[in-house]
């Protein structure tokens, strides 16, 4: 019965918010109550699949704009964050989701970013884009895997999210999700299961200057960082 629920209204709340986010899009050039909409469909899927979220590390967040990037394991990393970070953020998403009727355009209208990593010309765009936004006082959120883990361990990342951060220049906070993959792997529509997500929020890590080496330097200590995380007893 759980699962039905869970399905009617991801199907339902996604198609209504989307065309209210659609809506009241002209009153809202900031993206700010769209957002505010995205985060209350959140917690309303969370609530119906039976899922509760643990977050700590909020003390870690400076003053914006800063970038937050985390280990992906599942569709529930969205959901999650959407529903505890404390703060307004914008998602670097990939392409496909903003085709999607209604709820893609609503992400577009959000002012969250389309990347396209078939198309390096695109992604240029919009890294450029993020770039633009961060430096406006925009935070953004970023999966530097650049897709769920199928076994829920962490993967390569994308060396072109760090070319982001470098040229923006601002704090990046690593981000650390336990559960979510034992809840919902990659595949599956809606949770299998209740249960329990942690989020661990670290320090900050600081961007020195623009050169290769610094791009490498922010990777490694970003992906060490989520690991002690992810490592961390709850």
């Amino acid at each position: 019965m759980r699962k039905i629920l869970s399905s009617l209204n991801l199907i339902f709340s996604t198609f209504f918010l989307s065309i209210i986010a659609l809506l009241i899009s002209p009153f809202d050039k900031k993206g700010d109550m769209i957002h505010g909409i995205a985060r209350a469909w959140a917690r309303m899927y969370l609530f119906v699949s039976g899922i509760k979220v643990y977050i700590k590390g909020i003390e870690n967040i400076p003053e914006p704009p800063c970038i937050f990037m985390s280990n992906h394991q599942s569709a529930l990393d969205i959901y999650s964050l959407l529903a505890t970070m404390p703060i307004s953020f914008r998602w670097v998403a990939k392409r496909q989701l903003f085709n999607i009727p209604f709820f893609g355009w609503a992400m577009k209208k959000a002012g969250y970013i389309s990347l396209d990593r078939e198309n390096p010309r695109e992604a240029i765009k919009a890294i450029d884009m993020a770039a633009k936004k961060i430096k406006e006082g925009t935070n953004l959120i970023i999966f530097p895997e650049g897709t769920r883990s199928i076994d829920g361990r962490l993967l390569p990342f994308k060396k072109g999210v760090f070319s982001l951060a470098v040229r923006a220049g601002v704090p990046i906070i690593p981000v650390g999700i336990k559960g979510t993959f034992l809840l919902q792997p990659k595949g599956s529509f809606i949770p299998l299961k209740k249960g329990i997500i942690y989020i661990n929020i670290g320090k900050p890590i600081t961007v020195e200057g623009d050169k290769a080496q610094e791009k490498t330097r922010v990777m490694n200590e970003v992906r060490s960082e989520i690991e002690n995380l992810l490592s961390e007893e709850e």
